[in-house]
């Protein structure tokens, strides 16, 4: 019996941790955004997978990683966000972020 309670309570706690993920998301990106857009741009370009679809509806995993990128990043970065994110500095943001999307190992 002990056992059985013990199973069905971490199958609950892992679906609670999954809804809690899957709920996480970003703040819009703003229309036309150039940084934005450069980013899905140099993504799709240097990366693979980028068009397949992520877990977050309506976006593509590039879309996704882009959105986490830019809201990730600090209001006055003005850089190249896939860029940042081949850095040492930016490389904790960037596993954030390939998380988000579900792209990458």
């Amino acid at each position: 019996m002990n056992r059985l309670i013990l199973t069905v309570s971490t199958v609950l706690a892992l679906c609670a941790a999954n809804a809690a993920f899957a709920g996480d998301e970003y703040n819009t990106v703003p229309a036309g955004d150039a940084q934005y857009s450069a980013c899905k741009k140099y993504a799709n370009s240097q990366y693979e997978g980028g068009n397949a679809a992520s877990p977050i509806a309506g976006q593509s995993k590039a879309e996704a990683w882009c959105t986490c990128m830019w809201n990730e990043t600090p209001e006055n970065f003005k850089g190249s966000l896939a860029k940042f994110s081949e850095t040492a500095k930016g490389a904790s943001t960037n596993k954030v972020c390939e998380k988000y999307a579900d792209w990458g190992n």
